[in-house]
């Protein structure tokens, strides 16, 4: 993460209502900056998410529900900026921090269910959930559409000279002169 998100939404757990909420969340220009910053991109120019946050009747809650963001990056091949859209389920499960420890030995299991976050101070913020999955929804290698990465021909490798060849000739220079 390149920075601290500054972004919040924090819920007490223990003031929903048995039906739990509904939210729609769209961050301002400043926030949306913020989450840039936090995800590594140079951008996020369009991002809302609609959520649904219910009690689950032992101290603890699920967040549900979807986001779509645009974010903007730097493609590997052209190295020119370009808008990628994002569109990602969300769902998350919190418990009382004490329940939130998966067996004794911590270990998870493969092909099990992640294991629930733990609630701080009976509270979770719901933008730093969604932050987290936009994070992980983003591409660490963005390719722009059409962008194509043409190797150099054989041989024309081998005509460049490299960072150790060009100092292997100052080095000659040196000792020449010295």
């Amino acid at each position: 993460m390149a920075g601290e998100l500054s972004w919040t939404h924090p819920i007490v757990v223990a003031e929903l209502p048995e039906e739990g909420i509904d939210l729609e969340l769209v961050p301002d220009d400043e926030s949306r900056a913020a989450l840039a910053r936090h995800v590594g991109v140079l951008a996020v120019p369009r991002f809302s998410a609609r959520l649904s946050v219910k009690p689950d009747g032992r101290g603890g809650a699920m967040v549900e529900g979807a986001m779509e963001a645009t974010v903007r990056q730097t493609c590997v091949v052209t190295l020119e900026p370009f808008d990628n859209a994002i569109a990602e389920a969300i769902s998350a499960r919190f418990v009382p921090a004490k329940n939130s420890m998966p067996g004794r030995s911590g270990a998870i299991e493969a092909g099990k269910d992640d294991p629930p976050d733990p609630l701080i101070g009976g509270r979770l913020d719901v933008a730093a959930v969604i932050a987290e999955f936009l994070i992980l929804a983003v591409d660490p290698y963005p390719k722009k559409p059409g962008a194509v990465f043409i190797p150099p021909a054989e041989g024309e490798a081998a005509e460049q000279p490299t960072a150790f060849a060009a100092l292997a000739k100052l080095k000659r220079r040196a000792d020449k002169k010295g």
